[in-house]
């Protein structure tokens, strides 16, 4: 028994070793919330007062004061976070990550994120300067003033926070536009279909994009084909250019749900607005900063991206909105022609042009080079069109020159219109501000006080000669084929619609006989499809029914295709339970269902047997990767039941049907699912193979990644339903996408907005406020941010007050 005795002493004496360590964590990561802080350049004392979840809402005299205060605010909870996404805008990671980040860094550092955002602070007008200087002194002052409370994980990351200015927030800014820019992607995958099967059949696999509320508009488009396929040809994709990149560490690439309707709909005397922004969440405590802004002429709560101003979502005393990504065009790639007689030059037309050369130093970190940090110099050659990216992107191997252009990189002006969202009165002065913002293709929704409704896109797209981006575009002479840009007048836009309601999807919004060129890459149109059905339902659409509608998880595409999929897998011996378990679904994607595994495993497999004959595996893999390009004309092909592509060219003997690819699909889905979850079938629920985790960056793997992070957590909905578990389709079901944030806004609620992140305020290490919010999350369980000032008072827990 003596050993009993001492092994129990030895656990307790590691448990209160352990426990005095957490409580040293904890003390040497805290940060002062009550009582008062001095801080240089406020023009009067500024009060935060910080809530259960610990949001802040800054109480100050003026805009400045409250712009500098969110900075101060906001580097308190998330100044790492920051630091990290200023890292990947720039082209930094491998400061931080080392030599697996190379590749990563190379990209941002060729895109020129941060070469744009120090051109744009030098162009802006001395309102729009001072909107981001203020906020930027305020993060200038948290680091320099209490330099012992900075975040735990600098310290584990063996890095020191740096100085802010206004380019590291445009660089933010600029990345945000950067990974809401999806062309780009289409272009290498038309191309490499190009290379596949050429002109004449790759019509046939080319997007299908439907506008639901165009009864015109079936979803075909003139594709403009290239004319000369041998330029393409030697400009081959699918080499090792870029193999080992890494996804970035934080990424912005937007998807999203927004809606409002009007007080007739609302059932109610105010205009309702919904937003659940899908995002990549898995890093805490989430994307978002939400915070409280209220000064004598503005009561504002809202989120925004930690490192930029104001606010993006959320909702004033006058006027509220939320955003979901356009896909408008905005990336063309153009094959070059290097001068023969001259390597350093390009053709433009008949003159030979030299290169433009810009060179930029990695710093590495490396252990072994002296301070830990050694130095790589690469070379980035332009044209007049844009950087070469041949051999830096993905697919883009470096045998020919082949360069991107980026309208943001074109567009810049003196004024950015989100600097006039937090002080708009009415959906007229949003309207105004939304066509301010060129960088950012985005379609706002919003609704005001007066009970107005209106949607616009943002963005500045160009009118192509040839009203086609799909593919990349052979340089042969001189002239632009970028010939004007589409002006704000005629960008998609409404307000107060007849319906009394819109919202958007990430779906063709552009009517069939739009006048120019918009985009060839959109959402499919499921989720708003699910939409219009549940806003022609019955009963009141007040704050309640959007609450529950931002959870729908009713699959509109599986409503089209899983009968067809049923109807084959009951006419085979291995697949009969499978198709009655289709048979008998309702279509939702609940996390308890086992048809739902079924039909994503079936599916995922069937897309793949369709293109993989002919594609041949990489360019295959990289077409199904890019989601959007082909689902609805995949839905096209099952619909019809007829498609030369369900043949499978390797087996010349025979000739495949839709229905024997199905059922071949359904046997590896099978095996697959069996394996995971066993042989009952009735137990294949979607929860859990479906599921979220999330992580702290400073330990995504190994050791302390559950105490720092959650989950896996069983995950309803899918890609295509209004409740969003975007899984990537070469890694399922790893959920790397749902809603960031859900918000719904009742304008005639005067004390509170409902909204919950799945995740929390701070990004501190260990707080009990880096993911308090996740449970609620998952339940669908309402949360608030605080309106009026009795609302926030009464759910005060700290005060502080910055002189």
């Amino acid at each position: 028994m003596k050993w009993i005795r001492g092994l129990v002493a030895g656990a307790a004496v590691l448990l209160l070793a352990a426990g005095g360590v957490y409580l040293g964590l904890l003390y040497f990561n805290d940060y002062k919330k009550d009582g008062e802080l001095e801080i240089s350049g406020l023009s009067a004392p500024v009060t935060v007062k910080r809530d259960e979840k610990q949001m802040a809402y800054v109480y100050a005299e003026n805009l400045p004061d409250a712009l500098k205060a969110q900075g101060f605010v906001t580097a308190q909870d998330r100044l790492f976070s920051m630091h990290l996404a200023r890292l990947v805008a720039q082209g930094r990671v491998c400061e931080l990550a080392g030599a697996e980040a190379r590749a990563l860094d190379i990209k941002m550092r060729t895109i020129g994120l941060h070469r744009i955002a120090k051109k744009q602070a030098q162009l802006l007008d001395n309102k729009t300067r001072r909107f981001f200087e203020a906020y930027v002194a305020g993060i200038n002052a948290f680091i320099e003033k209490t330099p012992k409370d900075v975040h735990l994980a600098f310290r584990l990351a063996g890095i020191e926070p740096e100085p802010w200015n206004v380019a590291d927030s445009l660089s933010i800014l600029y990345y945000m536009a950067w990974s809401t820019s999806a062309n780009l992607s289409t272009e290498i995958t038309a191309l490499g279909l190009l290379e596949a099967v050429g002109p004449d059949r790759i019509r046939q696999v080319l997007p299908v994009n439907i506008n639901p509320d165009d009864p015109e508009d079936d979803g075909d488009f003139d594709y403009q084909l290239p004319r000369d396929l041998l330029i393409y040809r030697q400009a081959a994709v699918g080499g090792p250019a870029c193999r080992g990149e890494r996804r970035p560490p934080m990424r912005l690439d937007l998807g999203s749900n927004n809606w409002a309707v009007s007080p007739v709909l609302s059932g109610g005397s105010g205009a309702i607005l919904a937003g659940d922004p899908h995002l990549d969440p898995r890093l805490l405590p989430g994307v978002w900063y939400p915070l409280g802004i209220i000064t004598p002429e503005i009561r504002s709560v809202g989120v925004n991206i930690p490192g930029l101003p104001g606010m993006a979502m959320g909702r004033t005393q006058h006027v509220s909105l939320a955003m979901t990504n356009n896909y408008g065009d905005m990336q063309d790639l153009y094959v070059e022609t290097v001068d023969p007689d001259n390597p350093d030059h390009y053709m433009e037309g008949g003159d030979s042009v030299p290169f433009e050369s810009i060179t930029e130093i990695l710093r590495i970190k490396d252990k072994d080079a002296p301070g830990n940090m050694r130095e790589e110099k690469i070379d980035i050659r332009r044209t007049r069109r844009g950087p070469v990216v041949s051999g830096v992107f993905s697919g883009l191997d470096s045998d020919r020159v082949i360069t991107l252009r980026w309208a943001p990189a074109e567009t810049m002006s003196s004024e950015i219109g989100l600097a006039d969202v937090i002080t708009a009165q009415s959906d007229a002065d949003l309207h105004d501000a939304v066509s301010r913002i060129p960088m950012l293709c985005l379609n706002w929704v919003f609704a005001d006080s007066r009970g107005n409704i209106g949607y616009r896109a943002s963005g500045k797209i160009p009118v192509r000669a040839d009203n086609d981006g799909t593919f990349p575009r052979k340089v042969t002479d001189d002239r632009d084929n970028w010939v004007s840009w589409i002006s704000q007048n005629q960008m998609p836009h409404s307000s107060n619609p007849e319906r009394n309601w819109l919202g958007t999807c990430n779906h063709k919004t552009v009517a069939a006989d739009y006048p120019f060129y918009y985009s060839s890459f959109f959402a499919p149109s499921y989720r708003y499809e699910r939409l219009k059905e549940l806003m022609a339902g019955p009963g009141p659409k007040d704050a309640d029914a959007h609450w529950q509608y931002q959870r729908d998880t009713f699959n509109s595409m599986a409503e089209k295709i899983a009968p067809v999929m049923a109807r084959a897998l009951l006419a085979g011996d291995e697949t009969r339970k499978m198709g009655q378990i289709l048979a008998d679904w309702d279509f939702f994607d609940d996390a308890d269902q086992a048809a739902p595994a079924v039909f994503q495993s079936v599916y995922i497999r069937f897309a793949r047997l369709v293109f993989e004959d002919e594609l041949g595996s990489e360019t295959a893999q990289r077409m199904l990767n890019n989601w959007y390009f082909w689902q609805e004309r995949l839905q096209q092909m099952v619909l019809s039941g007829r498609s030369p592509w369900f043949d499978n060219k390797k087996t010349p003997e025979k000739t495949e049907t839709m229905a024997e690819l199905f059922r071949q699909a359904a046997v590896q889905a099978r095996d697959a699912l069996q394996d995971a979850l066993g042989t009952d079938m009735d137990q294949w629920q979607w929860g859990k193979i479906h599921t979220l985790e999330l992580v702290h960056p400073v330990r995504r793997q190994g050791l302390g990644k559950t105490l720092l992070g959650t989950g896996p957590m069983p995950m309803p909905g899918s890609g295509e339903t209004l409740c969003r578990g975007w899984y990537d389709y070469q890694n399922p079901f790893e959920v790397t996408h749902c809603a960031s944030l859900r918000m719904v806004v009742d304008m005639a609620d005067a004390d509170k907005v409902t909204a919950v992140l799945p995740g929390g305020v701070t990004g501190r290490l260990l707080s009990p406020h880096q993911k308090d919010q996740v449970e609620a999350f998952m339940e669908g369980r309402k949360l608030y941010w605080w309106f009026s000032d009795s609302a926030i008072s009464e759910n005060t827990q700290h005060t502080l007050i910055l002189r």
